[in-house]
């Protein structure tokens, strides 16, 4: 299956439960893929240079927490998940959401 294929089938499934894309993280690869797409697909969402191609989504969760998964974009399915407290800051977040992109290039490359 295409990347954009996926891309759109991915965002369309997350949509529908609640999920808001807020991030991606591209290869140059799939960049150039995707925006040969219709539309602008990656206009409002913030692109990350990466080794892998995955989406980060968020939602409400309970107990006026947050709830983010990285998914990858492979037909494979793979994804992390967790959930920030409210009084988190900003910089506990992006530290955890940092820790997740490792471990997610570490299970696609096979490192340790």
């Amino acid at each position: 299956m295409k990347k954009l294929d996926l891309y759109n089938e991915l965002l369309t499934i997350y949509q529908r439960n609640g999920w808001q894309l807020r991030a991606v993280l591209l290869t140059p690869d799939t960049l150039t893929e995707l925006n040969k797409g219709e539309g602008d697909l990656l206009q409002s969402v913030a692109v990350k240079d990466s080794v892998v191609d995955a989406l980060w989504f968020a939602r409400p969760s309970h107990g006026q927490r947050e709830a983010w998964e990285l998914r990858l974009l492979s037909e494979t399915q793979y994804a992390l998940f967790e959930t920030f407290e409210a009084d988190e800051t900003e910089e506990q977040r992006e530290e955890m959401r940092q820790e997740m992109e490792a471990r997610l290039r570490d299970y696609v490359t096979g490192a340790k």
